[in-house]
């Protein structure tokens, strides 16, 4: 807030805040400074992302009407954030730590527009798991396990169900305490064809006889050296060049931070909650 009131064009790390209200104070701050924003939902610039896009886009995969985006990465100390991250006054929840890549994806496929993210009306979420206030942790990279003395402080296992404003419905699993390396699935279906990650059934070949097979770099890392952080912020600079909007701006990431806040609401009203958001 202070950057925007200075007049500063921003670049903005996930999550870009812990509250609804941060939320909403800092939109206001953004539009009262005129300035512009991009926020880093870095898998949009991923180049298995990117093609699928495209393709819905094209319509290679007719209109979509269910999706599906995981978030599957076994989150601990072998990651230098996690003394933050896991703490509920910090990390929040397992979805606005990293599953809220898997929510902005799902937003992402579910519109058929090149640049355009679809609005959600409704979330349906329930959290559980096994491993909240546990001090036993596996480390993916070593395949062991040692005792921890920095306990996650909320449920490791999220599911969010969304419906979003043209009917399309979508589904996200945030795991944060999975036996596996990191994964992030991708699960498209339109009237017209089907994605699994980069395998590809489309009304388009109308004689395969087995899926279509992309060779691409697929979003399945959790080494940050893999994201394209050099494709958002040369996108960032053409936005600023041309004087447009990026369509990953914060007015949009507020869009994909709702839906992660209205699954911590639905924990507490045991409700299906309805979108956009009411301020306490």
């Amino acid at each position: 807030m202070a950057a925007a009131a200075a007049g500063k064009h921003l670049v903005i790390e996930k999550p870009v805040a812990t509250s609804l209200d941060q939320l909403r104070r800092m939109c206001r701050a953004v539009r009262a400074a005129g300035v512009r924003t991009v926020v880093s939902f870095v898998l949009r610039w991923n180049p298995l992302v990117r093609t699928l896009k495209a393709l819905v886009a094209d319509g290679a995969l007719g209109r979509p009407y269910y999706v599906e985006a995981d978030y599957l990465s076994y989150n601990g100390r072998w990651w230098s954030g996690w003394n933050d991250a896991r703490t509920l006054a910090q990390g929040v929840s397992a979805a606005l730590v990293g599953g809220c890549h898997a929510v902005d994806a799902l937003r992402w496929f579910a519109a058929a527009g090149e640049f355009e993210a679809a609005d959600a009306v409704e979330v349906f979420a329930f959290s559980g798991g096994l491993r909240k206030g546990g001090h036993v942790e596996y480390n993916p990279a070593t395949h062991q396990w040692t005792e921890s003395d920095a306990p996650m402080e909320y449920d490791g296992l999220e599911v969010l169900l969304v419906r979003f404003a043209d009917g399309a419905l979508g589904k996200v699993c945030v795991n944060a305490e999975c036996v596996m390396p990191y994964r992030f699935p991708i699960r498209i279906f339109g009237d017209r064809g089907s994605a699994f990650d980069n395998r590809i059934w489309s009304h388009q070949f109308p004689g395969q006889t087995d899926w279509v097979e992309i060779p691409s770099i697929l979003p399945d890392s959790s080494d940050v050296t893999h994201h394209p952080f050099q494709a958002e912020i040369d996108h960032f600079v053409a936005c600023l060049q041309s004087g447009v909007e990026s369509h990953c701006n914060l007015e949009d990431a507020a869009v994909t931070h709702e839906i992660v806040f209205a699954a911590l609401e639905c924990y507490r009203q045991q409700r299906p909650i309805r979108l956009p958001l009411e301020s306490a």
